[in-house]
């Protein structure tokens, strides 16, 4: 069976191993400590699925159309929260929002990491922003009080729980998203509103869907009739994705068709059984390094029901970079995006 690995999005053919190596990661869509540390993803999968993106002006216009944030600003979070920033915030902490901050050309005065490691794919944009791991929960407020943060913004509401907005409120102004991966348009546009970087928002959604539209475009004539699903691999399981992360770029953004197996959910738990009822054209392989599912993915691959599914027969399974397959946030989905273009289109 021909396998083709991207990785960075470069392609290598060769013949599907026995074993994966795993490739180096930091995270995600799912990869906090146990899937529970996973930045709330899976707890907001629905919100995540039911979001879409809608065409955004071309940069130039956009960025016309958008006034300068004027101080101080009052704004309402999403659970109903009241803040003022005084000022525009300067040193800010928004852990699993670095993907949106590095839109917008901001630096975090730290960054979300797992087991000592940050987003990989985003750690060229991040160089010297000092590493804060979630491995066992959120920081406590002591360490947050030590960033001397100007203004807190917690990527969903599951960060929010047990006392933690109450606690965080108390150091700076405190902002927090429901799900701030669900709707990439609303969340970046509010993160420039409370920055001060709302041109940059603006060119950035623009430009992203820019490359969405032209995508669509050069992928419809390959994917007409044609299905996608992929399996993500961890410690707990192997599980096919509908529409969340890499899965959302593939249904939503790219209106490729679902396998009827994920249809109506977000993520269901495979098992061996479940494998002549795959009925995609192009599998993709997500094996989350940050929470190995090694042995998972060899008990796949190797198994003989595996080897009869029509899409592996015809040489259409592709190993995917997890480290943003797996990722919520416009340089994660344009990855993405670049992968499925160099795959699918000659």
């Amino acid at each position: 069976m021909q396998d083709i690995t991207v990785s960075a999005g470069k392609i290598r053919k060769g013949l599907l191993p026995a074993s994966l190596s795993l490739l180096l990661a930091a995270a995600l869509l799912s990869g906090c400590s146990s899937d529970s540390a996973n930045h709330g993803a899976d707890n907001a999968a629905s919100a995540a699925a039911a979001a879409t993106a809608q065409p955004t002006a071309e940069p130039s216009e956009a960025a016309a159309q958008t006034a300068e944030t004027v101080y101080p600003l009052a704004v309402t979070d999403e659970l109903g929260h009241e803040l003022t920033l005084e000022a525009a915030p300067q040193r800010i902490f928004a852990p699993y929002l670095e993907d949106s901050l590095v839109v917008l050309g901001v630096k975090p005065v730290a960054q979300w990491a797992n087991n000592g490691q940050g987003q990989a794919y985003l750690q060229d944009k991040l160089a010297g922003v000092p590493l804060l791991d979630f491995n066992s929960g959120l920081p406590s407020p002591e360490v947050v009080m030590d960033l001397q943060p100007d203004l807190i913004v917690l990527h969903n509401a599951n960060y929010a729980e047990n006392g933690v907005y109450e606690q965080y409120s108390k150091i700076a102004p405190t902002y927090v998203f429901k799900q701030a991966a669900g709707d990439l348009d609303s969340s970046v546009t509010m993160l420039g509103e409370l920055i001060g970087k709302q041109e940059a928002a603006a060119e950035g959604l623009a430009a992203y869907h820019r490359k969405v539209e032209a995508a669509k475009a050069a992928l419809a004539p390959h994917m007409d009739g044609k299905k996608a699903l992929i399996i993500r691999f961890n410690s707990r399981g192997m599980f096919l994705m509908g529409g969340v992360y890499g899965g959302f770029v593939l249904a939503d953004q790219l209106g490729i068709a679902k396998s009827d197996l994920v249809a109506t959910e977000n993520s269901l738990e495979l098992s061996l059984e479940l494998l002549p009822q795959i009925d995609a054209d192009y599998i993709f392989l997500a094996n989350d390094t940050a929470n190995s599912g090694e042995n998972f993915y060899k008990e796949l691959t190797e198994s003989a029901l595996w080897k009869s599914i029509p899409a592996v027969q015809a040489g259409h399974v592709y190993n995917v970079d997890d480290r943003y397959w797996l990722g919520g946030g416009v340089v994660a989905y344009s990855n993405v995006i670049d992968d499925v273009l160099e795959i699918i289109v000659p």
